[in-house]
């Protein structure tokens, strides 16, 4: 059994499938976008960067190449296996089994936190956010990169799937926190059709997924999303 960090929400597409989501993580936002918007609010040039739910650690080497450290944390003891072999040959990169609610982290001692699609669950956030606020030093920034579910048709097969998900609730719960908000129009783009049609059938029930396929032409289709992000 994989040793899992206490409190962690179960990720059903990467910790099943690490292999396909791998696919996915190649596919996404061929353009860059959402890096960019980041970026452009808090570059992270020379800074610590904190990447919570780093999965196997696709983002960290892009991250390493501007950043003077990296630190990836995840709660799932085999993809952290997967991401320090990763990283294996980047001195300024570590990894860490542990929650985001409990972040094995100094006071204050990172620039830039980024989480990608880890906090579909706005609501019962609070303790990972109260984190958060203890460990970016003042002048820093936390981001999250999440699916905009109100949007397009890659929402409304989310909550197809996920029926109890709210988007309103969710909205309604990141103006509480106080965090900002902007639309990304990402893609996916993918070399092989079996692969595309892969990924949706770990990102949705079978039937909703059978549907998406029969939506979908061709090797691309659109992924609504939003960045929200706080600044300290």
């Amino acid at each position: 059994m994989p040793r899992i960090a206490k409190g962690a929400i179960p990720s059903p597409n990467i910790w099943n499938t690490p292999q396909l989501y791998e696919l996915e993580n190649r596919a996404v936002d061929p353009d860059g976008a959402a890096e960019a918007a980041m970026r452009a609010i808090r570059p992270w040039d020379g800074a610590t960067v904190l990447d919570i739910g780093c999965g196997t650690g696709y983002h960290l080497p892009g991250l390493s190449a501007a950043a003077a450290r990296v630190i990836g944390v995840e709660p799932h003891g085999d993809l952290v296996t997967l991401a320090r072999r990763r990283c294996a040959a980047l001195p300024n990169v570590e990894v860490h089994a542990a929650a985001a609610q409990d972040l094995p982290l100094p006071d204050m001692s990172v620039d830039v936190a980024v989480a990608r699609w880890a906090y579909f669950f706005g609501p019962g956030s609070e303790p990972g956010l109260r984190e958060l606020s203890r460990v970016v030093r003042r002048g820093g920034a936390a981001f999250v990169v999440d699916l905009d579910a109100g949007r397009g048709a890659f929402g409304r097969w989310f909550s197809r799937t996920v029926p109890t998900y709210s988007a309103r609730e969710v909205e309604a719960f990141w103006t509480r926190q106080g965090w900002q908000r902007q639309e990304l129009d990402l893609r996916m783009v993918f070399e092989r059709r079996a692969d595309l049609e892969a990924v949706l059938r770990i990102e949705f029930a079978p039937d909703v997924a059978r549907q998406a396929i029969a939506e979908t032409p061709g090797l691309e289709l659109d992924y609504p999303n939003v960045l929200r992000w706080r600044l300290f």
